[in-house]
């Protein structure tokens, strides 16, 4: 990947906010943002992770019921 190619990707990152970045003399240095990072995870993933969540639940209670019966 050429250093220009990484600068675009830098500062597209940077424009949605999942990027931030500090000049230090002629170093500009990125860090990840997490928030935005982690709303964007409840969104997207969090969808999937109550289904998953509720079948694993379920299977518990069902396992359980076995046990005691």
């Amino acid at each position: 990947m050429t250093r220009q190619a990484v600068t675009k990707h830098l500062a597209i990152l940077e424009d949605a906010n999942l990027v931030a970045s500090v000049r230090r003399g002629r170093e500009k240095l990125h860090y990840l943002n997490p928030v935005p990072i982690h709303e964007i995870a409840e969104r997207w993933i969090g969808k999937y992770e109550r289904t998953r969540l509720r079948a694993l639940s379920e299977l518990r209670r069902h396992l359980e019921r076995e046990d005691n019966g």
